[in-house]
């Protein structure tokens, strides 16, 4: 396929995955404008619209609902291609994209990466802090450390240690719980909660622990934290009465095919190791 209409292709398929233009831009990393012009081309040059807009976006046309799977499966065997050729590599140079929890990557991270950079200088590290999922069959990362009951489909990895979740408050704070939002809202503390506490004793919330912990900080209600996070600072007290220690394990993963890649092989393990260490 000709480099210009992968490209659009791309655009193509990021509008009918967010079903809107702003949000393809965001994905992408472009303004709203070049997604609208790359949409355009691949229009123009594949015989007629793909999309119709609707109040709430853009929706795939029924008749080109064929296109859009086929174009999934160019992007797949694209990317596929881009795993095995990085799977071919043996040096320790280039880039290696690690994506955790903004927790993790504030706190725990730092100091592992910090080594392992003046080590391996000729690596070039990035760190992505994100709350939610990233998708890794479209190599939007190359590791993952994330604390979870299991990797997701697709990865392969390797348990570090056990991530230790604690209820934590102020020593006067009432009955109130703090709610875990957005993403968190799936993780195994979320679940106790919901199983254990009554839906009346919880009150406002974040999407992050780091927000959670300095929502408790002021009183606003109990915390359910990891202990790394409590530990980092603040006078929290363990609130054992309310809830069990909640053990959950930290992955360290990447993509199947990109397991025995040299550089991203010792990145995991090296990240395995310093957490284990930490925790």
């Amino acid at each position: 396929m000709h480099s210009q209409n992968w490209d659009n292709l791309r655009f193509v398929l990021a509008v009918a995955d967010q079903g809107s233009v702003s949000a393809a831009a965001r994905l992408l990393d472009v303004n709203h404008a070049t997604v609208l012009r790359r949409v355009a081309a691949f229009e123009a040059q594949n015989g007629g619209p793909v999309f119709e807009k609707t109040p709430t976006g853009y929706r795939v046309l029924p008749e080109r609902v064929h296109v859009i799977e086929a174009a999934r499966d160019v992007e797949n065997a694209v990317f596929s291609v881009n795993r095995l050729m990085q799977g071919a590599q043996s040096s320790m140079r280039g880039s290696v994209r690690i994506s955790s929890t903004d927790s993790i990557c504030q706190i725990l991270l730092p100091p592992i990466i910090a080594k392992l950079q003046t080590e391996s200088p000729d690596l070039k590290i990035e760190l992505l802090s994100n709350n939610g999922h990233l998708d890794f069959t479209r190599m939007q990362a190359d590791i993952l450390v994330r604390p979870a009951m299991a990797l997701p489909e697709g990865l392969h990895g390797e348990v570090a240690t056990n991530l230790i979740f604690e209820a934590c408050s102020t020593p006067d704070c009432d009955q109130k719980w703090l709610a875990m939002k957005g993403p968190l809202a799936n993780s195994a503390p979320a679940k106790w909660m919901s199983e254990n506490v009554d839906p009346k004793d919880i009150t406002t919330g974040s999407d992050s622990f780091l927000v959670l912990r300095n929502m408790a900080v002021l009183g606003m209600g109990i915390a359910i934290l990891p202990k790394f996070v409590n530990d980092a600072g603040s006078d929290l007290v363990l609130r054992s009465e309310k809830m069990p220690s909640l053990p959950v394990p930290i992955w360290v993963g990447s993509h199947a095919d990109l397991r025995d890649v040299p550089r991203i092989r010792t990145v995991r393990q090296r990240i395995q190791s310093g957490l284990a260490n930490q925790i």
